[in-house]
């Protein structure tokens, strides 16, 4: 079943009416037919299936015959990823809303080789997240935040905060504490048992951060953390780190059965 998040307010009571944009795509390209049935999110959680009763030229209207949550993930993770060039960043955020990070920040650091996005592309990336949540069965849109510097980024962060470094193992090696700087240690040591968790997770840019980006980072509370001994691409790091999180607090085991 098609899968679109739309505005509450075309969610009266038990009626749906549908407007604007949308109405192309169900009408001329999926050419839904009095009968057919779709679902409808209002980015509450909630789940409507939806009886389409007309179609016109202007709105697509039905009933709801049905509704569920949708569960989502309990670990937030707030993805703080640096801009890339390319298309590397919408491939990060389509990917990262696939999995179930919550949020997203673009951020702007020394080593950025993309200038500062225009608002059209930041329309075209909330489209990017709400087709990537609709075909993964989201029940939330993750919220995409406007692009900061960096300096702004880790001043402003609040709770437990890690920093993706290549250089995190190395340094760690050279103190007390051996792999403490590794990721797996690093989530079962820094994070109290209480649930929902919430994680915010700094990635940097194509040639990573620079030494004073993560000194001001630490200087702010946020945790340098290494991946592993392979030196991933921006484009890969965030998404890999998310899966790392979501599975070690158990967002990626199947569902309780009812």
């Amino acid at each position: 079943m098609h899968r679109f998040f739309i505005p509450p307010e075309w969610i009266d009571q038990e009626r749906v009416v549908i407007k604007g944009k949308l109405v192309h795509q169900l009408r001329d390209v999926l050419r839904l037919r009095g009968g057919d049935h779709i679902a409808v999110l209002d980015d509450t959680g909630w789940e409507y299936e939806m009886a389409v009763a007309r179609v016109t030229r202007d709105h697509v209207a039905g009933v709801i015959c049905g509704k569920r949550s949708v569960a989502e993930p309990g670990t937030r993770i707030t993805l703080y990823q640096a801009l890339l060039k390319g298309s590397k960043f919408e491939f990060i955020l389509q990917k990262c809303t696939e999995l179930g990070v919550s949020g997203f920040v673009p951020v702007i650091c020394e080593r950025c080789v993309a200038g500062h996005p225009k608002n059209k592309k930041g329309e075209r990336w909330r489209r990017i997240i709400a087709e990537a949540a609709e075909q993964s069965g989201r029940g939330k849109l993750p919220r995409l935040e406007p692009a900061v510097p960096f300096q702004q980024a880790c001043r402003a962060v609040a709770g437990f905060s890690l920093l993706a470094w290549e250089e995190a193992g190395k340094v760690r090696d050279n103190e007390k504490g051996g792999n403490a700087w590794g990721l797996r240690p690093t989530l079962r040591s820094g994070i109290p048992a209480e649930n929902p968790l919430a994680v915010n997770l700094f990635i940097g840019p194509e040639g990573g951060f620079t030494p004073s980006e993560v000194e001001f980072a630490r200087n702010c509370g946020i945790l340098p953390i290494t991946l592993g001994s392979r030196v991933l691409r921006a484009e890969t790091a965030g998404l890999v780190a998310a899966t790392a999180i979501l599975y070690e607090y158990g967002d990626l085991d199947p569902l309780p059965s009812d």
